[in-house]
């Protein structure tokens, strides 16, 4: 929705344009002046070739898109099944037929335009009224989806004389249950997660018949946009390494409350104050939505140039999060969009189906670590994809001093893990035993924020974790759930090299560039402790897979000895389906 402090949000779309010229290396710069400085990055300062296929971004004026699905595609919420009542009470009446309606794109249902419609909803949400005689309204800063935000000077209270961002959102745009439900979901989210240092801070939230007020921390240093701008279009390495930390101990905070943001960009950070180092907030929570570790999502919601190839493909979880800031580093290091075309149509297609470029200028210049913490966020497998909290323990940010928050994906992983099969589990100990220092750097921050006894961690010990970590949000989105799927760990005591076999990730380390050299070592221990005389429908049924496949399970097998081979191991590591393996061998 809008921004806490921003300029107008509507003179940002569709523009293209630039700051005054300043020194930078040789290379076109496709960005005219204008009046508002700000930036598109559909074009790059730097002599970046284009992925094959696709052409340069248009000049600016041409209406190149900076938002996705802004009109077509609202919000999404938990209240759909809402509309189809109304739909279905109204058709009901009398034999009348149903309002006008506009297709709903993302969830096939109608938005109501008729007034009888609009009457029909409850637009009273129960919030403290009297906004107007405790804060005095100034200036618009932002606008948003549904809502436009103002500064506002505090008259009376704890804030008194202060001044905060006000967002405000009419009633009148609330025209559907599902609008209505979304104004709901952001203020929980906004009341429940803003305790975090680089969240915007909630303070109070009002209604009157016209609109609904969220009174929030203002915001005076401008966006992330701005400052890049600022800097020519980029930044420099160390200097973006404050900013990249900055996005991922948010991100890794509201994931393990059980919450994806869904529309992470350089607009949606700003910074408190004007000083260069100021803390950065994230904001604009109106496209975010609870989710559950084992739940995909498939609203299609965002904006185009920092929207996850899963997302369009309509199965996603907080994995999407992680690429749209693998996009913002990518634009901090080169000052350019990984995907870019003409046409949004043409940016989801280079999502999808083109890698961003990692050799033009100026990435010569930018260190072999920088290059793979960008590769390893815009992998188009999520599964390969980092975490938050894995990547904060990256080499290329290993330089920086920070806290590594606790792991959502460590509850996800350890819950497969003690409900696994014991060949599944002798699989990923052996895998463990192979492990880079690297890996076990992360691994081991991990296990040390579970508060270990005597060198081990039981079910208490994740509970606590958790507990200590929660939020009115983690309740909401049901975080606590996987708890009862890991009641295995009653009986038992993980030691720390159980949990490194336990916490990893078959998938994320096939990402890696030593894999093979892991994948050999990892074979070898299994030879040695693990593998066993198997079955062909013995392996069908480990990977869950029917008759179909057998002729395919049989190459994973030895013939010599009935063990598997080293094809089948790694193929067992990844679970990987029959369709996959089948479409694998053929290419």
């Amino acid at each position: 929705m809008g921004h806490c402090c921003s300029k107008v949000a509507g003179k940002h779309d569709n523009t293209d344009v630039k700051p005054r010229p300043k020194p930078s290396p040789p290379g076109p710069v496709d960005i005219s002046g204008n009046e508002t400085p700000v930036i598109s990055f559909t074009g790059s300062p730097w002599q970046i070739r284009y992925p094959e296929g696709i052409g340069a971004s248009p000049a600016p004026g041409t209406g190149t898109p900076r938002r996705v699905f802004k009109w077509p595609f609202p919000p999404p919420s938990p209240a759909k099944p809402i509309m189809s009542v109304i739909r279905k009470r109204r058709e009901g009446k009398k034999g009348k037929p149903a309002p006008a309606t506009s297709p709903d794109m993302t969830t096939g249902t109608g938005t109501i335009h008729e007034g009888e419609g609009e009457r029909m909803l409850d637009k009273n949400f129960g919030f403290e009224r009297g906004f107007k005689g405790k804060y005095e309204m100034g200036k618009e800063v932002g606008r948003g989806h549904f809502g436009h935000t103002c500064i506002a000077k505090c008259k009376k209270g704890a804030l008194k004389n202060q001044f905060v961002a006000v967002k405000v959102i009419p009633k009148s745009k609330m025209t559907t249950a599902i609008s209505i439900e979304d104004v709901r979901r952001e203020v929980k989210l906004l009341k429940s997660l803003s305790e975090h240092k680089h969240m915007v801070q909630f303070y109070d939230v009002f209604e009157d018949d016209q609109n609904v007020y969220i009174v929030m921390e203002l915001c005076e240093g401008g966006e992330l946009l701005d400052r890049i701008l600022s800097r020519g279009g980029r930044y420099y390495e160390n200097d973006a390494k404050s900013i990249v930390i900055q996005m991922l101990s948010v991100a890794s905070f509201i994931h393990l409350q059980g919450v994806v943001h869904r529309d992470l960009k350089p607009e949606n950070f700003l910074f408190s104050t004007k000083d260069e180092d100021s803390l950065m907030k994230v904001i604009d929570f109106g496209l975010s939505d609870f989710v559950r570790t084992d739940q995909r999502l498939n609203d299609i919601v965002g904006s185009a140039y920092y929207v996850a190839p899963e997302v369009l493909h309509r199965s996603y979880n907080v994995e999407a999060d992680m690429w749209s800031i693998g996009v913002i580093t990518y634009i901090l290091l080169c000052g350019s969009r990984p995907f870019f075309a003409r046409t949004e149509s043409g940016i989801f297609r280079s999502v999808v189906k083109t890698d961003p470029n990692l050799d033009g200028s100026p990435w010569p210049s930018v260190s072999a670590e920088a290059k793979d913490f960008v590769k390893r966020l815009l992998n188009k497998d999520h599964r390969k994809r980092m975490s938050a909290s894995q990547a904060l323990t990256h080499p290329w940010l290993r330089d920086k001093s920070h806290h590594v928050p606790l792991d959502i994906l460590v509850y996800k992983l350890v819950k497969s893990y003690v409900r696994a099969t014991p060949l599944r589990r002798a699989a990923l100990k052996a895998l463990s035993k192979a492990l880079t220092e690297d890996e076990l750097i992360y691994l081991s921050a991990q296990f040390n924020l579970l508060e270990p006894k005597d060198g081990c961690v039981s079910l208490d010990n994740f509970k606590t974790a958790l507990v200590k970590h929660s939020t009115a949000a983690m309740k909401e989105s049901r975080v606590f759930d996987i708890l009862d799927k890991m009641k295995p760990l009653s009986f038992t005591k993980m030691t720390f090299e159980e949990f490194s076999a336990a916490a990893i990730s078959p998938h994320q380390l096939e990402a890696l560039e030593g894999w093979e050299t892991i994948a050999n070592s990892a074979f070898q221990y299994f030879e040695l402790e693990g593998n066993c005389v198997i079955s062909v429908d013995a392996l069908a049924q480990e990977m869950n897979v029917g008759e179909s496949s057998h002729a395919i399970l049989k190459d994973w097998i030895r013939s010599s000895d009935g063990k598997l081979n080293f094809l089948g191991y790694t193929k067992f590591l990844h679970g990987l389906s029959t369709r996959s393996s089948n479409t694998r061998q053929h290419q």
